[in-house]
């Protein structure tokens, strides 16, 4: 059996991972770069005054540079499907202010969620999502960044409006009619919180993705702990995702191409430790699960 290394670029997202990364992104990136496991590494939004220091670490490092937006947009409440005009223009700002962070990261891609959704209005809230991912779009294409919408719950934790896999599928399709620099970031572990399998969303998404993420949840009841999008280590108690759904999940990619020895896609790990784990511990779960579902493949 080839090393996973072959096909895939394997990421780790820093301020999951690691939840000192705010006060201290640097002692952050340090530790991936230093980790030959890693071919790339997530960031959150980082203080101006550490992006110096960041990049000057990463600059040596070989390390694919994937920049998260996410956190801009859940920390301040802004909606990019935001029906009031207004609101929908700040996080459309807040997202190109990304885009300049990625350029000065030396990032190849900002990957952003949708937002909160009802559904009298969905059709109009699809309308403002487009508006505002075009206008990204065009903004990242004048810096040879990539844009990617990240498929989120949409009616268990973040309750975002994209969503299930067809109508991701749907809006991808409508974005890709005017800009190429755009795709789909899918999740292993927001998978069983859309109700759908691995199977079914990477065969639906195909056409669109770019990056991937493997990570776990649960949802089992709102009473457990690390319910919703907490992103548990593997194995976690009455979670969902450990070895076998893996497996299953990296089959689902085999299958529909994703095995790419020329351009290999980033898959990341999202793995969060509890307040009582060490991040490195958890980290090492991750390693070790995906080494294992990798030689379980047939």
């Amino acid at each position: 059996m080839e090393p996973i290394g072959h096909y895939f670029k394997i990421g780790l997202i820093a301020a999951m991972a690691y939840p000192d990364f705010g006060n201290n992104p640097v002692a952050a990136v340090e530790r991936i770069a230093r980790d030959s496991y890693f071919d790339a590494v997530e960031l959150n939004p980082i203080p101006p005054e550490h992006r110096k220091a960041v990049a000057k670490v990463l600059a040596p490092s070989h390390l694919t540079v994937c920049c998260g937006a996410q956190a801009r947009l859940l920390g301040s409440g802004l909606n990019p499907n935001d029906l009031d005009e207004a609101g929908r223009q700040k996080a459309e700002q807040t997202l190109i202010q990304g885009v300049d962070e990625a350029a000065e990261l030396g990032a190849q891609s900002v990957a952003f969620l949708s937002g909160k959704w009802w559904p009298q209005t969905r059709k109009k809230g699809l309308e403002q999502l487009l508006k505002t991912t075009l206008a990204v779009c065009r903004y990242a294409a004048s810096k040879d960044i990539d844009v990617e919408l990240e498929v989120f719950d949409y009616d268990i934790d973040k309750g975002s409006l994209i969503g299930p896999a067809p109508l991701a599928a749907q809006f991808a399709a409508q974005v890709r009619n005017h800009y190429q620099n755009f795709g789909l970031l899918v999740d292993l572990s927001h998978i069983p919180m859309t109700y759908e399998t691995p199977e079914f969303v990477v065969r639906t998404l195909r056409p669109y993705i770019t990056h991937l993420h493997m990570g776990n949840t649960v949802i089992a009841g709102p009473d457990l702990e690390a319910y919703g999008d907490e992103h548990p280590c593997f194995g976690f108690p009455s979670s969902e995702n450990d070895i076998p759904q893996l497996v299953v999940y990296l089959q689902a990619l085999r299958q529909e191409g994703f095995f790419n020895r020329q351009d290999p896609y980033v898959l990341s790990f999202e793995v969060k430790p509890r307040s009582d784990e060490d991040p490195q511990v958890v980290v090492a779960n991750a390693k070790r699960v995906l080494n294992r579902a990798w030689a379980l493949l047939d």
